[in-house]
């Protein structure tokens, strides 16, 4: 008896989708630390457990954006193969933004 190669591959897409979606959540907590700074109501509406402050909400918010963001991807892409260096370009930018969102001389900028 011998063993038999299977020669269907997977699709990427799913992969694709986690790993997007890994950074639009991570772009999102950049956009609520910085977005928390210029705006008091913002900062108000994220503060969802006193202890933490703002904190909890701008993370909650972008745990769920992730988790929406990577059903919605996987829905669309769960049996294509979608173009990887383009997923991966995107993933490198929002990653970089996020970052300097949430470095504090870019969010003091605008107090």
């Amino acid at each position: 008896m011998t063993a038999q190669i299977s020669k269907n591959k997977l699709p990427n897409g799913p992969a694709a989708a986690a790993i997007l979606s890994s950074a639009i959540g991570s772009f999102v907590i950049g956009l609520m630390t910085t977005g928390s700074v210029i705006s008091e109501g913002l900062k108000n509406a994220l503060n969802w457990y006193n202890p933490a402050g703002p904190l909890s909400g701008k993370t909650g918010v972008a745990i769920i954006v992730w988790l929406l963001s990577w059903f919605v991807l996987n829905s669309m892409w769960k049996d294509k193969n979608v173009a990887l260096q383009r997923i991966v370009t995107w993933t490198i930018v929002l990653l970089v933004l996020g970052l300097i969102l949430t470095f504090p001389p870019v969010f003091e900028a605008f107090e």
